[in-house]
């Protein structure tokens, strides 16, 4: 399930911190909801042998990760199916995760995953699961005739070149008055950070954030989360538990 809903939202006056009320759970995919990096898992099946390389290039800062991602793509050996097929058979959610999507639906806290990466895989491994309404900020794609289209639907005017936001998707649930709480593992993560209201920091993430001074909680599941996710609501709301 992919959504625009954030976009529209970012024409809306921003509330201050303290005006907004209603946590909202945002989390990167690849190395965070999902416990593999599933961009690499399809590229290690189905990419050309020198897509390492072209990796590389992104890491040593020759080329952005919209420019990586749609030259590895490009080459990849597979359909659509056949790469869903293989996120299904290979991939898994970190743990707690349905613990936590349990809950957000109780209290009625909005729960996305915002990524970088392609629609088709991210919803491949949340519909397996059962998690097929959860919406998804990421590269929308289209197939036809064997080659794949991005389309880059969460960006900020006059930076389209640049492809999706994070922070843009960030903002624009804040600006729906929601408490933004943001989960993520790496250095396409560090502008969501900056702009998120609490922001849980794995591996890469948090050495960015102890480089640039941003607050943030170490994670290794989903576990502590959801732990923090409860006190929230009930502080954000000033209510009491039974």
């Amino acid at each position: 399930m992919t959504t625009t809903g954030a976009s529209s939202a970012n024409d809306r006056p921003l509330l201050n911190k303290a005006e907004r009320r209603t946590p909202a759970f945002l989390t990167d995919f690849d190395d965070t909801a999902a416990v593999q990096n599933v961009a690499e898992l399809l590229l290690n099946r189905f990419g050309a042998s020198n897509w390492t390389d072209v990796r590389q290039a992104f890491r040593d800062g020759k080329m952005s990760l919209k420019e990586y991602q749609e030259i590895t793509f490009r080459e990849i050996q597979a359909d659509r199916p056949a790469m869903q097929h293989y996120v299904r058979e290979h991939a898994t959610l970190r743990p707690w995760f349905p613990e936590l999507r349990r809950f957000c639906l109780s209290k009625g806290i909005p729960l996305a995953v915002v990524s970088q990466g392609l629609d088709f895989y991210i919803s491949a491994l949340l519909e397996r699961d059962g998690f097929g309404d959860v919406p998804i900020y990421a590269v929308d794609t289209s197939f036809q005739d064997g080659r794949i289209s991005y389309h880059y639907n969460h960006t900020y005017p006059g930076r389209e070149a640049q492809g999706n936001s994070k922070a843009f998707v960030v903002e624009g649930f804040q600006r729906q008055g929601y408490y933004v709480v943001y989960a993520g593992d790496g250095v396409s993560d560090l502008e969501a950070s900056r702009q998120a209201d609490l922001v849980f920091a794995h591996r890469t993430l948090a050495r960015f954030c102890d480089d640039e001074g941003i607050s943030y909680q170490p994670f290794q599941d989903f576990r502590s989360i959801l732990l923090a996710l409860r006190e929230l609501h009930l502080n954000l709301n000033g209510a009491r538990p039974a």
